[in-house]
């Protein structure tokens, strides 16, 4: 509480000043900004630096605040700076293991205070979409995915005919944000939350045809 008060006590000077005039936004900023960052600390794996924004997150922040979407050029200029960072796979193979993928996406875990160093984390796909059919309970922040292979007509994902949507999946999963600059969906390659074989795997439960995404 100690460490808040300062804050606090520069807030009610603003508020007592604001008889004359009220705080500008800037000021309000910094100081939400500034008790924000009084009120956490590191512990485990969890860092404080999570608390800063990148140019992207700020943009689409001032945007939500502002009650009003972002302005359609610089949404443009975000998702080509985001589409710069996606890290295609390595060794060129785009599709894993969809049984692994299905694992992942039903996995909620990591990146807590609580969690281990290495841990793998999931996926966490389920708490906003629907990927299986026979999965009763499932979020509606983002469409439904199921057949989402098979509307999409990659009957084999290997196929030349299927490149672009080979790779939108595998980009968009990666750093959702080259494609839609304020979207809800985190950034899973870009930040860390799954790594290259991880998002194969997830490309692979949304693409291959045996899996129960496309059945």
């Amino acid at each position: 509480m100690k460490k808040i008060t300062p804050y606090l006590t520069s807030v009610a000077v603003l508020l007592i000043a604001g008889c004359a005039a009220m705080p500008s936004g800037p000021e309000l900023d910094k100081l939400t900004a500034d008790i924000v960052r009084a009120s956490f600390r590191d512990e485990g794996l969890v860092k404080i630096d999570r608390l800063v924004q990148d140019e992207t997150n700020r943009e689409c922040s001032a945007a939500d605040v502002a009650g009003k979407p972002i302005d359609e050029k610089l949404a443009k200029t975000i998702e080509a700076a985001n589409l710069k960072t996606i890290k295609w796979p390595s060794d060129g193979k785009f599709l894993g293991d969809w049984k692994e993928g299905e694992k992942i996406a039903q996995s909620g875990r990591g990146l807590t205070w609580t969690d281990a160093p290495g841990q793998a984390n999931g996926g966490n796909c389920y708490n906003c979409h629907q990927i299986d059919k026979k999965e009763i309970s499932f979020g509606t922040i983002g469409p439904s995915l199921y057949n989402y292979g098979k509307l999409r007509g990659v009957s084999d994902p290997n196929s030349a005919a299927s490149k672009a949507i080979v790779e939108y999946t595998w980009g968009k999963i990666w750093n959702s944000k080259a494609y839609n600059a304020c979207s809800n969906m985190p950034r899973a390659g870009h930040s860390g939350i799954l790594n290259e074989a991880q998002v194969r795997h997830v490309v692979g439960l949304l693409l291959d045809p045996k899996s129960p995404v496309n059945q």
